[in-house]
């Protein structure tokens, strides 16, 4: 079966995760990525060695691209890329703040120069303001965003994985099909530009504006700072069992059918989530009485026969066993890899995943492809100066 987005090229000089998560969404897709290297490679080729060489970060963003070096500091190179670009639907680009101009590719003489040319760039802060300079990575981007002020329990945590990378990573995959769309309409590709800061500033929608509202939101770990009880209680055969009560109507239930107190279920102190709240040390410590004098396993069968949502706080080792864990399996230089399937499913077909390149896996075929592209004195010029 054919891919949606099979026939389109997107041409990304991309690193770390941002935008290689918007790039291997689009290659997923069918698209054909060309992901620019630079001769020492993707730095998030080396965070770790844990996947039989191959770092865990790479091997997850990476598969279905073609790999291809370029010395950005040579005439030649730089001729081919923008033998490439001119080809392309996409171009992607994350790169520190106003290196793609230096490099000789501004956006908006790319978007004069190819008018169908979709361009998307991913920062820290965007394209103006104050910090629109400042290099961003993720944690500094969570805590930045007051993300970190509000994770944790006793002091500001990072959030265990890259949030920020991925939220804007996913945005710019957004923005690309939109543009797509609207390109097929008009005729016109579009210039996009993606800030790290949007991208959590979003998230955080809710925190600030109670925090407007005069209720600054707390870290309350695997409590939730707006409803009671919703959070972890320990089993008497030590598991962390986390509820969620969502309505007073569940509440009810709760108290009656699990905690096996009528009594509490019809107590006016407790039969507003407002007045949970207000007493939410005395109403987390009737769930967590209950909870520390039953096993795990009796506790979920009752919380399911009274259809209250709850969850085990699983590692990522109970993850790899999940009964709801879908994998893939792809290639990589050093044999294949299996890890949690993209989110999406597809009824009609299984999607296939192209392997993780190596490095510079496909410069010798991509040069060739594109070099008669690039104007004779470009070539010519480039030569000279490689020598």
């Amino acid at each position: 079966m054919s891919r949606p987005l099979e026939g389109l090229l997107v041409v990304s000089l991309e690193q770390a995760v941002a935008a290689p998560m918007c790039t291997c969404r689009l290659a997923d897709a069918g698209a054909r990525v060309i992901k620019i290297e630079r001769p020492e490679g993707d730095f998030g080729r080396y965070y770790d060695k844990l996947v039989h060489g191959e770092c865990s970060y790479f091997v997850w963003l990476n598969r279905g691209k073609q790999s291809v070096v370029l010395d950005l500091t040579k005439a030649e190179d730089k001729a081919l890329l923008g033998a490439m670009i001119a080809r392309a639907d996409v171009f992607v680009q994350n790169l520190k703040p106003g290196a793609v101009g230096k490099l000789g590719f501004p956006i908006n003489k790319l978007r004069e120069k190819h008018p169908r040319l979709i361009c998307c760039s991913i920062t820290g802060y965007g394209d103006t303001g104050p910090l629109a300079q400042r290099k961003a990575y993720d944690m500094l981007i969570q805590a930045e965003s007051g993300l970190a002020s509000i994770t944790g329990t006793v002091e500001p945590s990072r959030v265990g994985v890259s949030v920020c990378d991925i939220a804007s990573g996913m945005n710019a995959y957004e923005a690309v099909l939109e543009a797509l769309i609207g390109r097929q309409r008009t005729g016109e590709g579009a210039e996009l530009s993606i800030s790290m800061f949007d991208a959590m500033a979003d998230w955080m929608a809710v925190p600030l504006l109670q925090q407007e509202a005069g209720a600054p939101p707390r870290r309350v770990g695997l409590a939730h700072t707006s409803i009671a009880p919703y959070g972890a209680f320990r089993s008497r055969d030590g598991v962390d069992v986390l509820i969620s009560i969502q309505s007073d109507r569940e509440w009810r239930v709760l108290a009656e059918k699990v905690l096996g107190d009528a009594a509490l279920a019809a107590d006016p102190a407790f039969a507003t989530n407002v007045d949970r709240v207000k007493r939410r040390s005395d109403t987390d410590g009737k769930v967590g009485s209950v909870f520390a004098a039953h096993d795990a396993d009796a506790l979920e069968q009752k919380l399911a026969a009274a259809d209250i949502a709850f969850a085990r706080v699983n590692s990522p080792a109970d993850l790899g066993h999940h009964p709801h864990l879908r994998r893939i399996t792809v290639g990589t230089p050093t044999g294949p890899v299996s890890y949690p399937a993209p989110a999406e499913q597809h009824a009609s077909s299984a999607r296939r995943y192209g392997p993780v390149p190596a490095l510079g896996a496909h410069t010798e075929k991509v040069r060739a492809e594109f070099s008669a592209l690039v104007p004779s004195p470009l070539v010519g010029e480039g030569r000279e100066g490689g020598r």
